[in-house]
């Protein structure tokens, strides 16, 4: 492969990522834990946008309260990382990336 191609390449891939990453900071996942008590929204480029918890959440201690805010957040974070797999690999699917 000529140097030309693998520049073309690299300009494309540039590219690919970019839009991807602009696609990541506008997609928005939520976190859910202890069946509701505790929700974290965040993007996918993992700044977190607000945690919301339920007004019955304050009658548990402070490390149960730790606890599921905690949890929440490992959601969001899952489920953030799962998006980012998927959009990253559509990005660079088919580009020849090195090992």
């Amino acid at each position: 492969m000529e140097m030309q191609d693998l520049m073309v390449q690299a300009q494309q891939l540039q590219s690919k990522v970019a839009a991807a990453q602009e696609q990541l900071a506008k997609t928005t996942v939520r976190g859910i834990a202890s069946g509701g008590a505790c929700i974290v929204e965040m993007t996918g480029k993992y700044d977190f946008l607000s945690i919301k918890l339920r007004e019955d959440i304050s009658a548990r201690n402070s490390d149960e309260i730790a606890d599921i805010v905690l949890a929440a957040l490992k959601d969001a974070k899952a489920k953030a990382d799962a998006i980012i797999d998927d959009v990253m690999g559509a990005a660079t699917a088919g580009m020849p990336l090195p090992e």
